[in-house]
């Protein structure tokens, strides 16, 4: 692709997202659940008829992909790589002219799903945590050393199988609520999974939000040192 077609490939990605209704579609994805046209019309506050041209164009473009199961569609982000795209306009879309300070929902900005990992507070101390104790090298994309991968198996884990994946290892992905990176990539979606089962934290299933329960709270404070965080 030359420079020309890239400025038009650019151009024609950023229209798609700019128009308000596809916005709130996307950003609803976000929590990697599939949705239909018709609960997409509602969240965007469009007609059907209106909700499927748009889903159309994003489908066009390779923001959303379709699922079909029987006489049922579902529209899904396309990929982890949208989920970080979005997470990072958010934060430039916020102003830089004064100084920074949060006004995400409390619960939202506690812990949430960014795609298929987690983000908010929680995640990006977590993130910390791993840089900070010597489990993950590197700036943006990381690998474990060691001692991580020890850590990680404890958690239930499987590093070679994510190494095997068709997709980032580990990378950093820019938290829009904290304006600092959370962990992204296999690792991080494995990451959140082994929460959820180990029933740490709970996911909502009609938002991004996550829920820290007792126990997680306890596995937390040992594991990790951290405590208060809502």
């Amino acid at each position: 692709m030359n420079a020309h077609d890239n400025d038009g490939a650019m151009s024609r990605i950023a229209g798609a997202i700019a128009e308000p209704a596809r916005t709130r579609m996307l950003c609803a994805l976000m929590d990697g659940h599939a949705r239909t046209s018709t609960e997409m019309a509602v969240i965007a506050d469009i007609s059907p008829s209106t909700a499927s041209a748009h889903l159309a164009r994003l489908k066009d473009d390779g923001l959303v992909k379709l699922h079909t199961q029987g006489r049922h569609r579902y529209y899904s982000l396309a990929g982890a790589h949208v989920a970080q795209a979005l997470e990072a306009l958010m934060v430039i879309s916020q102003s830089t002219t004064r100084a920074f300070v949060p006004n995400t929902p409390n619960r939202l900005q506690f812990a949430r799903t960014c795609y298929d990992h987690m983000a908010g507070t929680l995640a990006v101390r977590l993130h910390d945590y791993f840089i900070e104790s010597g489990w993950l090298i590197g700036d943006d994309a990381y690998q474990l050393t060691l001692a991580g991968e020890k850590e990680m198996s404890a958690l239930g884990v499987d590093v070679q199988i994510l190494r095997a994946q068709r997709r980032r290892f580990a990378c950093a992905c820019l938290d829009w609520s904290m304006r600092r990176p959370h962990l992204a990539g296999a690792l991080g979606a494995a990451l959140l999974q082994s929460f959820i089962a180990r029933k740490w934290v709970t996911q909502d299933l009609d938002s991004r939000a996550l829920g820290m329960t007792s126990k997680g709270r306890k596995e937390l404070a040992c594991r990790f040192g951290i405590e208060a965080l809502d």
